[in-house]
């Protein structure tokens, strides 16, 4: 298997469940997100999915869903 690299095509990520939020609507403006072998985790758009992934370390997607839960980033919506 190739190594996983940040912005690598999405679609050559192999053995991975990519999944996204139940409050997706359906228009697709979504994420999808995948938990890779490392404990890492890609995300891409869900209306583009073969387009480029971002990588992300587990304590940097932990950093940014208790940011979200906080509240940090209310004022971007």
């Amino acid at each position: 298997m190739e190594s996983v690299t940040n912005g690598m095509q999405a679609t050559r990520i192999e053995g991975v469940v990519w999944r996204k939020s139940r409050r997706s609507n359906p228009s697709g403006n979504c994420v999808e997100l995948a938990v890779l072998s490392d404990g890492g985790v890609a995300v891409r758009n869900s209306r583009f999915t073969s387009g480029p992934a971002l990588i992300y370390t587990r304590d940097e997607m932990a950093a940014f869903v208790q940011g979200a839960k906080d509240g940090d980033f209310d004022d971007l919506v």
